[in-house]
């Protein structure tokens, strides 16, 4: 079974509440410029340049390079729910498939990067849950709510 993709509009809303989140002020031209090409893509929504995919070519993650105020490798990821039959969303600081050796002069900065980005993070997905748009926290969440009622 193909999981099926969320709406645009749903994506577009959970852009702005990153953005809203990512950057103080208006995010970068390459960020911006990224997202014109999505806005004025005349294809299929999900054949946009403007996303990455990855993995399975039936449920491939999907990610929009938007960045952060400090990182600009930050994403907005679209990943096949565990159930296999919707996407939800995460925030990918991107940035834990690599770290500098404990005795690195570059190892404390990167620390810093790391919590700074976590912060971020944890922000975008409580305000992406709040406003409805599923993360694995919420489908967990949903998911422990259906297990107790069927246990009743």
């Amino acid at each position: 079974m193909r999981p099926t993709l969320p709406e645009p509009a749903q994506v577009h809303r959970a852009i702005d509440i990153y953005l809203a989140h990512a950057y103080p002020t208006a995010p970068p031209l390459t960020t911006r410029s990224l997202l014109n090409l999505m806005k004025t893509w005349a294809g299929d929504f999900y054949a946009s340049p403007a996303f990455a995919r990855t993995g399975d070519a039936n449920s491939p993650r999907l990610t929009i390079r938007l960045g952060n105020v400090a990182y600009p490798h930050m994403k907005l990821a679209l990943e096949p729910a565990p159930s296999g039959t919707s996407y939800l969303f995460k925030a990918d600081s991107h940035d834990k498939h690599l770290c500098p050796a404990e005795n690195s002069p570059d190892y404390a900065a990167f620390m810093d990067l790391r919590e700074k980005n976590q912060k971020i993070v944890e922000k975008i997905e409580q305000a992406w849950a709040e406003a409805g748009i599923p993360t694995f926290k919420t489908y967990l969440q949903a998911d422990l709510d259906r297990r107790g009622k069927a246990s009743s």
